[in-house]
């Protein structure tokens, strides 16, 4: 059960170029979750909006997201669950993981380095740092 975290980026084609790349992890063995997660709008926007637009536009956008690796997928034989969340994207990424019976969460990193990321912050590296689920960083 391999949960893919995806968020639209060049990172995120790395990681599907490499998943086309090792047959052992992709494949009909295997059952696939496609997860985007966005940070959630400010607080005054989504008052302003109203509910219905907010969720509206989260979906819209988790779409777009999803929808290009979905086709991916597809062309490879294999049929993936789509999953969107609204929250802080790297512990939200850790939390379905955790929850969501997974064995393996496949994420894009920008590969900036160990130094950079202690200073700055990553969501690759947060995840990996609060995933209990063995997580294969692609850069």
């Amino acid at each position: 059960n391999i949960l893919l975290a995806v968020d639209g980026s060049a990172y995120t084609k790395k990681m599907l170029a490499y998943l086309a790349t090792h047959e052992d992890l992709l494949g009909a063995g295997h059952s696939y979750t496609v997860l985007t997660v966005q940070s959630p709008l400010p607080t005054r926007a989504r008052a302003a909006l109203g509910k219905e637009v907010v969720d509206s536009y989260h979906a819209e956008e988790a779409d777009k997201i999803m929808a290009p690796v979905a086709k991916f997928l597809g062309r490879h034989g294999v049929e993936a669950k789509r999953m969107y969340k609204v929250g802080p994207v790297g512990e939200t990424i850790a939390k379905v993981a955790d929850t969501g019976k997974f064995d393996l969460l496949v994420i894009g990193a920008k590969g900036r380095g160990m130094l950079k990321d202690l200073l700055i912050g990553s969501v690759a590296t947060r995840v990996a740092e609060l995933s209990k689920v063995t997580v294969v960083l692609v850069k």
